[in-house]
């Protein structure tokens, strides 16, 4: 596995070195929060396909309204 030099946080790529959670934050503590994770492939003319983005991405939106979590966008 290669290692990220970015992260994807509060909306933006950040420098994984930089990424901060706060000690309080709730996720941290009590494990709150929505994931959905997707795969992406490289195809024979060099482009990128994501197997199933939009079924992953309503799950997340599912998951974080019955969270009552804000999704910005």
């Amino acid at each position: 596995m290669t290692e990220s030099k970015y992260i994807w946080m509060d909306g933006e790529f950040t420098p994984w070195n930089e990424a901060k959670v706060h000690v309080l934050s709730h996720t941290l503590h009590y494990g709150n929060g929505a994931i959905e994770g997707t795969k992406a492939y490289k195809t024979v003319d060099g482009r990128c396909a994501i197997f199933k983005l939009n079924e992953h991405t309503q799950r997340l939106l599912n998951s974080s309204k019955m969270t009552l979590m804000n999704v910005p966008f």
